[in-house]
């Protein structure tokens, strides 16, 4: 029988004892667990505790529901424990991670490319603009929502389903250094660095597009090297 549950939280401790069943490998990827009423009985719970727990374990990627065949393991990899880890680096560390990613994204998109996919980057910048203090207070929330749909899409353009699906995970990270430029500390990329990329892109020479998202990250990374605050 599974370790049952406290008391206190009752939900996030089940989702640990699933958890840990996955990762000492009882329960493989592929395989299907218990279904509710069995794992409500292991684990010492409620159905409605065990159901929390499922969804919490299927929004970290860990489980899947295939309706009407039940719940199967989908990974046995947990990312929170990542992304804690990742919630201490710098943001120096986060723009130098960025870069990596953009800069593989930009070469891929050079060779792979379309002309609508090129129309839908020109369309995106467009939408971006600048930060307008008139956009209500939400701290420019506006502004980094389109400004990172432009920078996803230049990763979607690039084909690469793996590449970007890593950028998506760390969406979070990203909006941080975007954030970052909108003040007074870190310098902001103006149209025109954007537009470069995108030319780079356009140019069909990945180390062109590379070069451009080098350029367009070496002012922010440059500045934070030199020792402004993170």
């Amino acid at each position: 029988m599974l370790a049952q549950a406290p008391r206190t939280s009752l939900a996030d401790t089940a989702a640990d004892s699933i958890r840990a069943e996955i990762s000492a490998g009882r329960w493989a990827v592929g395989s299907r667990i218990p279904i509710e009423p069995q794992l409500a009985q292991l684990l010492g719970v409620s159905r409605g505790t065990v159901r929390e727990a499922v969804k919490t374990l299927v929004s970290r990627g860990l489980l899947e529901v295939r309706q009407g065949s039940g719940t199967y393991v989908r990974s046995g990899f947990d990312p929170s424990s990542s992304l804690q880890k990742m919630r201490l680096a710098s943001l120096r560390d986060q723009f130098e991670v960025r870069r990596a990613l953009e800069v593989e994204a930009a070469r891929l998109a050079a060779v792979r490319h379309t002309a609508r996919d090129l129309r839908r980057l020109h369309t995106l910048l467009d939408k971006r603009g600048v930060p307008d203090a008139g956009e209500g207070g939400d701290g420019g929330a506006a502004f980094i929502e389109r400004d990172l749909a432009f920078h996803l899409a230049i990763v979607d353009v690039s084909g690469n389903l793996a590449l970007a699906e890593t950028c998506r995970f760390i969406t979070g990270y990203i909006k941080e250094t975007i954030a970052s430029t909108m003040g007074t500390v870190l310098p902001e990329p103006d149209e025109a660095a954007h537009r470069a990329i995108v030319e780079g892109i356009a140019s069909r020479d990945p180390d062109v597009a590379a070069a451009a998202v080098r350029d367009f990250m070496a002012p922010m990374i440059n500045a934070l090297s030199l020792g402004t605050p993170s």
